[in-house]
């Protein structure tokens, strides 16, 4: 029982680190001077509202957006049965083939006594001569 649910929780912890492994994603921080005033992932952050917008030549705002880009893997490695070496291939055989013997099948059994009816008791001869076992 213990062995199912230990190779479950591996399982599922492997799928998630090949999830997140892959994924892809970023965050943006909105500062206003050096205070930090939103951070949003997947989205924008929302500004503070003290940007000047009619003429950006003539004042310098005080705010600064900083966009972090986390970046997952592009491509899994995968590996085939012909690129691992000979030695390596060697072993993996011969394990499989090992491991493959502790599965195989038992004889059928045959049970001489499964047809065999017993004979009906009429009377319960322990009890007619008051012989019972202690």
């Amino acid at each position: 029982m213990k062995n199912i649910i230990s190779h479950k929780v591996l399982s599922v912890a492997l799928a998630v680190l090949v999830l997140f492994s892959t994924f892809s994603f970023t965050v943006e921080k909105h500062y206003c001077g050096d205070n930090l005033i939103d951070v949003a992932i997947f989205s924008e952050a929302k500004s503070c509202g003290m940007e000047i917008e009619s003429e950006p030549k003539l004042k310098k705002t005080c705010c600064k957006d900083i966009v972090d880009v986390i970046e997952g893997q592009d491509e899994l490695q995968s590996v085939t049965f012909d690129d691992l070496d000979f030695p390596t291939q060697v072993f993996l055989r011969a394990f499989v083939q090992a491991y493959i013997v502790n599965f195989e099948s038992l004889p059928k059994q045959i049970i001489p006594h499964r047809d065999y009816v017993p004979p009906n008791l009429i009377r319960d001869i322990q009890l007619l001569n008051d012989v019972f076992l202690i």
